[in-house]
């Protein structure tokens, strides 16, 4: 790669990689002293800083290193070698952790063909409900980490967060309409204004309807006097949201205040899970239930 790209090419910390490949950054040090895997630059201040390329390089060597292959071993190979490999696995069985890291490369690497290849099997297999509860919610926690150390930049959660949507639209369309259980209650998917994390909420939405469920989606940033129309129209129904970014912290009280004044005299319940209220369990009035995660937010439909 030329300097003038280089120059263009994102620098990375040793936290940076420790964060997206999960190898300690004292292991980082040991691989580079004795085996010379990376070569990042140092500043003036001796300070080391990493290349793309050598952070895909270590990805791509913690994703073979957790296959079972030794780092003397994997220090001997060519990038051939290392690529070939990688895509055998990527068409493999693999456990968890090790999807995650090749998903993992594939957003590093906007590479859609090996995204589609390993998610695809997965969905093949085990589904698309096992698959997004089992990696994809690990993977998009492991993205928001990401995000909020700067170590990737908007345009890759964009297209990684595109991707997943596609697989749970097509699944969407794969089962179609089916009629609801009798007397199902009817239960309304949103998000709270100036939130837009949607994926795992339309991932719900779908298990419940596939259930044989009444399911109303709304998306995103949904104001509360929508909330209340719904309700108008369709009578008394079980509200469904993931709070991951908002509301803030600080304005969490007066968003419930305000919940629980216009569903006071309803008998509307509201059903919330989300990172913004991992400390919190609130039960205003009885009008919310706290889940902790989205496996328990299952156990409405999986008494």
């Amino acid at each position: 790669m030329s300097k003038e790209n280089r120059d263009y090419m994102q620098q990375f910390s040793i936290k940076d990689l420790e964060n997206y490949t999960g190898v300690k950054a004292h292991t980082i040090r040991i691989w580079e002293h004795r085996y010379g895997l990376l070569k990042p630059e140092r500043t003036d201040s001796n300070i080391r800083k990493y290349s793309d390329d050598e952070l895909k390089a270590l990805l791509n060597i913690s994703i073979l290193n957790n296959r079972g292959h030794k780092i003397s071993e994997i220090a001997k190979m060519n990038d051939a070698k290392i690529f070939e490999l990688i895509e055998g696995y990527s068409s493999a069985d693999q456990n968890d952790d090790s999807v995650i890291a090749t998903l993992k490369l594939s957003m590093l690497n906007f590479d859609e063909k090996l995204f589609n290849d390993i998610i695809d099997l997965r969905i093949a297999t085990q589904g698309l409900e096992h698959t997004f509860i089992n990696v994809m919610v690990p993977f998009l926690r492991e993205i928001g980490v990401l995000w909020l150390t700067n170590t990737i930049c908007p345009a890759q959660e964009h297209f990684i967060s595109n991707l997943i949507r596609q697989k749970i639209y097509a699944q969407i369309d794969k089962y179609g309409m089916r009629e609801p259980k009798k007397d199902s209650p009817t239960y309304v998917f949103y998000l709270p204004e100036m939130e837009f994390h949607e994926l795992s909420l339309l991932m719900l939405s779908h298990i419940f309807r596939t259930r044989g469920f009444k399911t109303i989606f709304l998306g995103q940033s949904v104001p509360i006097d929508d909330l209340l129309q719904v309700h108008l129209r369709v009578g008394d129904v079980q509200f469904v949201s993931i709070f991951t970014s908002q509301p803030a912290s600080t304005l969490l009280p007066s968003y419930l205040g305000k919940l629980t004044e216009t569903f006071r005299e309803t008998n509307c319940t509201f059903h919330f899970s989300g990172y913004v209220l991992k400390d919190k369990k609130p039960t205003v009035l009885g009008l919310f239930n706290y889940y902790t995660d989205l496996h328990a937010m299952l156990s409405l439909v999986n008494p």
